[in-house]
C-alpha cells in the first residue's frame, strides 16, 4: 500500500504530531467525506506500507520525527510546494525564505531524489503576470537546483467558488509561453519539468505528464518492483497509481486562496482535532461503522532465475 498524507489537506505542516502518534499506534480511521459515519481503519504496519508520500507546503513541524519514522522501518518522500506567493494568497505560511531554508535543510537530510517540487497552482492575473513567474521561477531554480530533481507545475483551476479571490482561467496561449520558458529554464539547472493533470499537452513545450505518484519513484525508494496499477479515482489526466489517503477535506489551516479542498480558514480552524484520536478531526462517535481496510504490500521481492 502507498499512503498518501495527503492531497486533502497538509499532514505535515498542521497535524505533524497527529501523524507520528498514528505511526506509532499502528493505525488510523478515515471517515468517508460522502457518508460521515462510514469509516475505515487502516492498518499502518511499515510491512504493509511501501511508500509514504508527504504533500506539504512547509514539513518544518515534521522535521523532529523523520529519524523515528526511517528507524520504524517507513519509506517516504515529499511533495513540497514552493511558490513565490506572500501572505495575500497564502495566508497562513511561514515567510519564504524560511522555507526555502527547510527545502535547503530536508534535502540535506533525506536527499534530494526524495523531494518533489512543486511550482503550483500558477496563477495569472494583474499581480501575476508572464513576466512575474519567468522572475520568480528561474530565482527558485538558482535556490533549489541542488536540492530537487525535478518540479511538477500545474495551472490554476477556477472554481465558481473561487470568485472574488482575483482567480481568473489561464488562456492556452499563456499556459504556451510560460510552460516553455519553464522547461528551458529548469533544464538548464538540471532539473527536470513535468505537468499536473493538466488536459492540455505541454509535451510539445518540453513539459511531460507528472505522475506525482509514480511507480518509478516508488520502486527506487524501495528498490524492488511494484505492482501498483493506475488511481482510478483520480482527475482524468493524473498519471499517479493507486494510493490510500487519510486526510480530511477542510482541514487545512495554510489559508490559500486557490485551494480546492478547503473553502475558508474559519470553518477548517473551529473543527476539533485532537492528536491522540484515530481520526484527523474528532473522535469515534457511537453511531459510526467502523469497517477494517484489508490492506497488502505492492513490493515484488521474488528473485527469478532467469
Amino acid at each position: 500500500m502507498i499512503l498518501s498524507a495527503s492531497r486533502r489537506t497538509d499532514i505535515p505542516c498542521c497535524y505533524a504530531q497527529w501523524m507520528i502518534n498514528r505511526l506509532r499506534e499502528g493505525s488510523v480511521c478515515v471517515r468517508n467525506p460522502y457518508r460521515r459515519t462510514q469509516v475505515s481503519r487502516i492498518p499502518l504496519s511499515p510491512h504493509v506500507i511501501d511508500c509514504i508520500v508527504f504533500w506539504t507546503k512547509d514539513p518544518a513541524p515534521l522535521l523532529p520525527y523523520l529519524d523515528e519514522m526511517e528507524a520504524m522501518g517507513y519509506r517516504f518522500y515529499f511533495q513540497f510546494t514552493l511558490t513565490p506567493y506572500g501572505k495575500d494568497v497564502e495566508q497562513n505560511l511561514r515567510d519564504k525564505a524560511e522555507i526555502i531554508k527547510t527545502f535547503h535543510f530536508l534535502a540535506a537530510k533525506i536527499g534530494r531524489e526524495r523531494i518533489k517540487w512543486r511550482y503550483d497552482p500558477i496563477i495569472l492575473n494583474g499581480s501575476f503576470d508572464l513576466n512575474y513567474h519567468k522572475t520568480q521561477f528561474e530565482s527558485l531554480c538558482q535556490q533549489l537546483a541542488s536540492d530537487t530533481e525535478s518540479v511538477t507545475i500545474s495551472f490554476v483551476d477556477w472554481y465558481n467558488r473561487h470568485q472574488g479571490r482575483n482567480l481568473r482561467v489561464v488562456t492556452y496561449e499563456e499556459m504556451a509561453e510560460l510552460s516553455s520558458y519553464i522547461a528551458e529554464i529548469a533544464r538548464r539547472y538540471g532539473i527536470a519539468a513535468s505537468a499536473c493533470c493538466e488536459q492540455t499537452d505541454f509535451t510539445p513545450f518540453g513539459v511531460k505528464q507528472a505522475s506525482c505518484i509514480s511507480k518509478e519513484t516508488v520502486e527506487q525508494l524501495c528498490g524492488c518492483p511494484v505492482a501498483a496499477r493506475r488511481d482510478k479515482n483520480q482527475r482524468k489526466g493524473c498519471g499517479c497509481v493507486e494510493s490510500v489517503d487519510i486526510g480530511a477535506y477542510q482541514t487545512c489551516l495554510n489559508g490559500c486562496t486557490y485551494c480546492y479542498a478547503n473553502h475558508g480558514i474559519p470553518a477548517a480552524a473551529a473543527l476539533r482535532h485532537d492528536p491522540c484520536s484515530p481520526l484527523l478531526v474528532g473522535n469515534l462517535e457511537p453511531n459510526d461503522v467502523v469497517t477494517q481496510r484489508e490492506v497488502h504490500s505492492f513490493l515484488q521481492k521474488q528473485t527469478t532465475l532467469f
